[in-house]
């Protein structure tokens, strides 16, 4: 890092696990998965790295600067309030070293679990953070703001408005007329790079692309600041096959050589703080990105399938004009974003709710019945009455988008979700049925080795209700334990010793 990181920087990045690896911490952070929005579930096979860099022109020292990191390592996507914590400590560590930054974990170490819906007081070092996680039950696009207590706190109080969101106009900026495109790359996996001027812009900017498409996940890779050093470094730069479904942002010059063949790339340049406006980039073809020093823009031959929402643009070029706060364009760029995606996905969600079987067809008898199965045609038939024209004033080949869409690792991520949520719900409603009835008076009836094989399955059921939190009432399991006490007690003693020892109550 050179000039451009003088002072003091903050940027993310974001490597893989070593395979084979476990980590005890999964265990922990599990429990509290099922009720998170699902773009903040964490990925078992990422880790992120939250960094605080410190960049000082020292001339007693050989390379003629003081340079400084501090980096946090976590499983948690929650960008801003990892800054917002190092942006606490780091600087006080910087002077104090080890013994100060060994206090600030001494704080960590108390801090209750990441509990979503929850207000959560998380001291650190004389100041207390404030925060609320999301979780999957909220309105999209709302933030629930932590409100201020009066406790009469000795303690100053940093209140954080999101614990993962990035400013997302900052960031879109310097190609805000383009952002439709650009979401379209995002939601479609097309492989994207972002070079930059800086670790924190690119790092930011990628966060803001991978963002655009919530509520929907992003299901391929990203890497907010990538460089040589990265183990996939050739893997994602090899130019013998087509570059992977990945948003790379980079800062080093080499890469605009050897990331040329790349499809789709942003070059940005200086991010203005708030309230000065960067020159809009155009669109420009990728053959004019030959050199090093190629103008900021957007290097593609993309066509966009829909045509651009001028009403958005107009609305945010007066913000511009009239000096609108970031914070307050933020929220208008991500309220269209959000409508967008949401358009978009109605229809899916209709057309997958239609492949779950009927509730009457559920007998406690039978297995579960199946989903049906996804058959793009018929889905593509559903659009003619019930499509996004419903919801979105924008025009185009909708049809077309959503026929890349189904191709993409963001549809199949996406429809895993989906159809595991839609089997467990299945699971569940078999676990109901199979409590209302009157197991005790069906064992009356059938042989010793049948009523052994209904407490067997059972028992399997319990194990798989409570290991992949099916999403039964709260009396089912209980009733389901109720019911296999009594049929334990129905058998003969010898039976029922057997069946103790086995650990079957």
């Amino acid at each position: 890092m050179t000039e451009c990181c003088l002072g003091d920087t903050q940027f993310c990045f974001r490597f893989r696990q070593s395979s084979g690896r476990r980590v005890s911490l999964h265990c922990l952070l599990d429990q509290f998965e099922k009720d998170l929005p699902v773009y903040l579930k964490k990925d078992p096979a990422y880790f992120y790295g939250y960094v605080y860099f410190r960049q000082v022109r020292d001339k007693t020292l050989k390379r003629g600067y003081f340079q400084k990191s501090l980096v946090l390592i976590s499983k948690l996507p929650y960008i801003h309030f990892f800054h917002t914590m190092l942006k606490q400590i780091a600087p006080e560590y910087f002077e104090k070293n080890e013994p100060y930054l060994e206090a600030a974990c001494n704080d960590v170490d108390r801090w209750p679990a990441p509990m979503p819906g929850k207000t959560l007081h998380l001291p650190i070092m004389g100041v207390v953070m404030k925060v609320r996680i999301p979780t999957c039950h909220d309105k999209p696009g709302t933030t629930q703001i932590v409100q201020l207590t009066q406790q009469g706190d000795t303690h100053i109080s940093v209140i954080l408005p999101t614990v993962h969101e990035v400013d997302l106009f900052r960031c879109f900026c310097p190609v805000f007329l383009h952002s439709q495109m650009l979401w379209e790359l995002v939601l479609l996996g097309e492989p994207l790079v972002v070079m930059a001027p800086s670790p924190s812009e690119s790092s930011e900017t990628v966060l803001a692309l991978v963002n655009c498409i919530s509520p929907l996940k992003y299901f391929s890779d990203f890497r907010p600041y990538f460089t040589i050093h990265d183990s996939e470094f050739k893997e994602y730069t090899t130019r013998t096959q087509a570059p992977p479904s990945v948003i790379l942002g980079v800062t080093n010059p080499f890469f605009a050589k050897t990331l040329q063949h790349w499809p789709h790339i942003i070059r940005i340049g200086d991010l203005k703080p708030a309230g000065e406006i960067p020159k809009q980039v155009k669109v420009k073809k990728l053959k004019n990105l030959k050199t090093l020093d190629s103008k900021p823009g957007v290097y593609t031959s993309y066509k966009p399938y829909l045509n651009r929402d001028e009403e958005i643009m107009k609305q945010l070029q007066k913000g511009v004009q009239q000096k609108r706060p970031s914070e307050a364009q933020s929220v208008i760029l991500r309220r269209y974003f959000l409508e967008l995606t949401q358009s978009f996905i109605i229809p899916l969600e209709r057309y997958v709710a239609s492949l779950m079987p009927l509730q009457k067809s559920i007998s406690p008898w039978k297995s579960p019945p199946q989903l049906r199965q996804f058959l793009p045609e018929e889905f593509m038939k559903t659009l003619e009455k019930t499509g996004p024209q419903l919801t979105s004033r924008i025009k185009g080949d909708w049809i077309g988008l959503y026929r890349h869409f189904l191709k993409s690792p963001n549809f199949d991520g996406w429809f895993k979700t989906r159809r595991k949520e839609m089997t467990q719900k299945l699971e569940a409603l078999h676990l109901e049925a199979l409590c209302e009835e009157d197991l005790l008076h069906w064992t009356q009836k059938h042989t010793e080795v049948e009523t052994v094989d209904l407490l067997l399955k059972l028992k399997n059921k319990l194990l798989q209700a409570d290991r992949e939190h099916l999403p039964v009432k709260p009396d089912t399991m209980e009733k389901l334990r109720t019911h296999i006490d009594a049929i334990i007690l129905a058998l003969p003693e010898d039976l029922q010793g057997i069946l103790l020892k086995t650990g079957m109550t």
